[in-house]
């Protein structure tokens, strides 16, 4: 892509009325060109599964419906993305052996993109290769196996992951699995099994990133002693901002700094914002006062009623506003702990309902970039936090690949 078109393509991100162009526009564009911005986590293959179902492998992507999706191939374009790990994300409660399956449909459906528009994606193994794809113009798309019970308990299965171009496993997604502590679950091992640390030896051998969003404290500080590589967090946040569990503590983050890893920062609302946490952590718990059964809800057996109740609750109680800042904020405290060599974008788009005003879609990230131009980033530190820190991450997993 010529610098003048990627400039041409950061003005089309939508601004508010009467608002006057980025002054950082032509900055951004510069810093892109030479270093691809790669996104460390997107769901859109699920969210074609779950919402355009057997269509997705003929629609046009070219450009859909914003309320509908996050991505499509024009806003990436008007994003500047240059990388993207495609999440092959499961649910965690399907039985293991379904969630192979579904894992596979879906690595089917990041392949099927790049057959599809060959002359904007294009698949990738290695960092050269995202170079190399990137002054190519186009953007070089990595896949991201988001949880280990898609591996059903099997080495076989990770490595056939592998084969088919998965380039990072998430350990856990949401539930506890039987080698590994979930963040958002009953814990049962202290963090990983001895079968846990094979899993973190053969991505190692592999070459494929151990990725440690979603996984508890534990887990994660047990996968930072065990790995020979840089680990990476494809999203998450600052758990000193935001106080979830499925955040970074700041005693992780420097083990993440000694580990030469990189955490990549998430979009999604409730992890951004702590009064936004909250507000979602109480508007779940007045859902669960209404309708909870079998005899404890005020409005058990009434649907209309208990819909009624949360509106009114939500008009008494609405909705935290996230920005852009904040998100800013998640970034500056993680260099601040661990250091700009250390930080990332794993934005979560088509994975998360709520997102912060100005972040609506992938053609957003030069908002953000330009939110930290205005707080006094460099260049050179604004290309480390849009590319060059991952793709030093995927260099040295590949070296520990070869050594091996």
């Amino acid at each position: 892509m010529t610098f003048l078109r990627l400039a041409a393509l950061l003005l089309l991100v939508p601004l508010p009325l009467h608002a006057a162009p980025d002054p950082h526009a032509a900055r951004i564009a510069r810093i892109l060109k030479a270093t691809p911005l790669i996104d460390g986590h997107n769901d859109w293959p699920e969210a074609l599964a779950e919402k355009a179902k057997d269509a997705r492998w003929t629609m046009d992507l070219a450009r859909l419906d914003p309320a509908t999706y996050h991505t499509d191939l024009d806003r990436l374009r008007a994003g500047g993305v240059g990388g993207q790990f495609w999440s092959v994300w499961v649910s965690a409660g399907l039985p293991q052996v379904q969630q192979v399956k579904d894992t596979l449909d879906q690595i089917g459906m990041v392949h099927s993109l790049a057959a599809r528009y060959p002359r904007h994606i294009t698949l990738v193994r290695t960092a050269a290769e995202l170079r190399a794809a990137h002054r190519a113009g186009r953007i070089g798309s990595l896949i991201g196996v988001e949880g280990g019970g898609q591996i059903d308990g099997s080495l076989a299965v990770l490595r056939a992951y592998r084969q088919l171009g998965a380039a990072y496993l998430t350990l856990t997604h949401s539930r506890t699995i039987a080698w590994a502590d979930s963040a958002t679950d009953n814990p049962q091992h202290d963090g990983l099994t001895p079968f846990g640390q094979d899993v973190v030896r053969e991505l190692n051998r592999l070459g494929m990133l151990v990725d440690l969003s979603h996984v508890s404290e534990a887990t994660m500080l047990d996968a930072l002693r065990m790995t020979k590589a840089p680990v990476i967090f494809s999203h998450s946040n600052a758990r000193a901002l935001c106080d979830t569990p499925r955040n970074v503590s700041d005693t992780v983050l420097k083990a993440v700094a000694a580990n030469g890893g990189v955490v990549m920062v998430n979009f999604a609302a409730q992890y951004v914002s702590e009064a936004r946490r909250i507000w979602g952590a109480d508007r779940s718990a007045e859902i669960t006062r209404n309708n909870a059964p079998p005899f404890g809800g005020l409005h058990i057996g009434d649907p209309k009623g208990a819909a009624q109740a949360l509106a009114d609750w939500e008009k008494a109680h609405p909705e935290p506003v996230t920005t852009i800042a904040q998100v800013a904020d998640h970034i500056d405290h993680i260099v601040k702990v661990a250091g700009v060599d250390h930080v990332g974008i794993g934005s979560d788009f088509d994975g998360v309902g709520a997102l912060p005003q100005g972040l609506g879609g992938v053609e957003t990230y030069p908002a953000l970039l330009s939110e930290l131009m205005q707080r006094g980033w460099s260049d050179g530190d604004i290309a480390k936090l849009a590319g060059e820190n991952v793709l030093r991450v995927m260099t040295a997993a590949e070296k520990v690949a070869s050594e091996k």
